[in-house]
């Protein structure tokens, strides 16, 4: 998740957000990314592959991927009048042999914080 984005906006995996009650439960918000690793990388990260270890140019995609889809989640949630969301998770599938596509779900909250 990106600073600019989240600044001021908790995101949390917990059903609750500590020093904070929930008001009202807006539904659920989501972001969704496909990506291609394009080609000139594939072939790159093919080659890695063949050896053992992380496969950078795989991992670099799906860090950004997983930030993207969170940014995205965060303004669903904004449009739809919330200030936070809860119980955030992410899912993710392939889409043929070049594609994969990642969300980032949760409930949208209207959230205070505690007195």
């Amino acid at each position: 998740m990106t600073e600019s984005s989240s600044a001021g906006f908790p995101v949390s995996t917990g059903f609750g957000l500590p020093g904070m009650t929930i008001e009202q439960d807006l539904g659920v918000a989501f972001g969704l990314v496909v990506r291609s690793m394009g080609m000139v990388k594939s072939i790159g990260a093919g080659f890695k592959s063949l050896r053992q270890g992380e496969v950078s140019q795989y991992t670099e995609l799906l860090e950004d991927s997983r930030r993207h889809a969170v940014d995205r989640m965060i303004e669903n949630a904004r449009l739809m009048g919330g200030n936070a969301v809860v119980a955030m998770r992410f899912d993710s599938s392939e889409i043929g042999q070049q594609l994969t596509e990642i969300v980032a779900y949760g409930t949208a909250v209207i959230a205070r914080p505690d007195a």
